[in-house]
């Protein structure tokens, strides 16, 4: 499809967006989690240079050697407005470059795809961001309301780096604010209804995520000797909780954001999605299935185990960590059932512990996004649904900000998006990125 003309705006912004996302792909921003990485400051000073070269200050923040975020301000047409928030984060997951079919750190332009770690998560919507303001300071345009910029640390970890860092220590730079715009919604999930003559486009908007509950388990027992009895066996008694937790069938239950997201689909669609086989429901559905199938309920995997040092010495301690994900509401519960299925003798401590986060997909935020993406596809069937991981989100919720998932992009409907995240070959569409930069500034000048 070719997007409409947007009056006023630079010919040349498609070029830029290109060179500030190969440019930022070639930064190498991995965050293992445990401080080995090479840290956000190379990339934080290109993002502050791309935005004083657009006329816009920025201010560099760094709470730990080398992890530093970029915050930024942009003056509105009416100052009447809260201001609104666009968020992005500049680390991103290792990547073996052994793995790749073209180096993750390349940047490379290749059959119409930027190639590199981040290109989809979220490289490429820094890139788009940049590129728009950089085009409003070439063509005189501004945003409607005054915009918030915030390009942080640490998202692939726990955000102590970044967005917590930035919520606790620069509070009065988020002044005001009420609503941002982040990552993973407003991309296209191109899919062939049955008997329908034309493919149909639609557009996921995030209105929430479920809530994380990252947990340390504990199993404790009697140290001795590996030919022993082995009766009080603090590795068995930790398998054995695993296990219990691993092969619990969690319940069912639809929140708000999923219903909205299910009748949705029915009507674009044409056909009727059996709510009481949702999960056969999600697998016939392929990519449009994955908008659904991970919120349906609670998940608890067990991702790390580690005890012992030596094959003939019973350990007196085990641990275990494990990734568990709830639903909006459900927070009690779940750690209910959770310490239930681990037993008494198997403690736990939260290593990440956030609260599901939901923003209101009747209002004139979403309506705004809608038009913004049909402005550039007019046959485009935005809709409503909720992220089963977290993003920065979490932390802006707890000073009253809540985020929708809202970064254009147009798809080539053989990508699939949801398996660019974290994975091997992440590219990202070059028309794509060039959608989403015209998508943004209708939004942003509109809204």
């Amino acid at each position: 499809m070719t997007t409409a003309p947007l009056s006023g705006l630079h010919p040349d912004h498609t070029t830029d967006v290109a060179a500030l996302c190969s440019d930022l792909l070639r930064i190498d921003t991995s965050n293992t989690g445990d401080g080995r990485g090479p840290g956000e400051r190379e990339a934080a000073e290109y993002v502050a240079h791309a935005l004083d070269q657009a006329g816009v200050p920025a201010t560099l923040t760094e709470p730990a050697h080398r992890r530093t975020s970029v915050l930024a301000r942009i003056a509105g047409t009416d100052s009447r407005l809260p201001p609104l928030l666009v968020h992005a984060h500049l680390d991103t997951v290792p990547a073996d470059p052994g793995e790749w079919t073209r180096h993750p750190h390349s940047g490379d332009l290749h059959h119409g795809h930027l190639w590199g770690r981040g290109a989809v998560d979220m490289k490429g919507t820094v890139a788009t961001t940049l590129a728009l303001v950089r085009a409003w300071a070439r063509t005189g345009h501004r945003p409607r309301r005054d915009l918030v910029l915030a390009f942080l640390a640490d998202e692939e970890s726990t955000g102590e780096y970044g967005s917590r860092h930035v919520v606790a220590e620069h509070r009065d730079h988020f002044d005001g604010v009420t609503e941002a715009i982040s990552e993973s919604g407003g991309f296209s999930v191109t899919t062939r209804p049955e008997n329908a003559a034309s493919d149909v486009r639609v557009y996921p908007i995030a209105v929430g995520e479920r809530g994380t509950a990252w947990m340390r388990l504990t199993a404790r027992g009697t140290a001795g000797h590996g030919s022993g009895p082995g009766a009080d066996n603090a590795v068995a008694e930790l398998v054995h909780a695993l296990s219990r937790l691993a092969a619990h069938t969690w319940p069912v239950t639809l929140t708000p954001a999923v219903r909205t997201l299910l009748d949705a689909l029915d009507r674009t669609l044409g056909i009727r999605i059996d709510r009481t086989r949702l999960e056969e429901e999600a697998i016939r559905l392929g990519q449009l299935g994955e908008l659904f199938d991970c919120t349906l309920r609670p998940t608890a995997n067990p991702t790390v185990l580690n005890a012992g040092r030596k094959v003939n010495v019973i350990p007196s301690r085990a641990h275990a960590e494990v990734d568990g994900r709830f639903l909006p509401g459900t927070r009690d519960t779940f750690m209910e059932t959770v310490d239930r299925l681990l037993g008494p003798r198997v403690t736990r401590e939260f290593i990440n512990c956030e609260d599901a986060v939901a923003a209101d997909h009747e209002g004139p935020a979403f309506a705004a996004m809608t038009d913004a993406i049909r402005s550039q596809d007019p046959h485009a069937h935005p809709v409503p649904f909720l992220q089963s991981g977290g993003t920065d989100a979490k932390a802006f919720a707890r000073i009253g900000i809540s985020t929708y998932g809202f970064a254009p992009l147009l798809l080539d409907p053989h990508l699939h998006y949801f398996g660019m995240f974290h994975g091997v070959d992440e590219r990202v569409p070059l028309t794509g990125l060039d959608f989403g930069v015209r998508v943004l500034h209708r939004f942003l000048t509109t809204y």
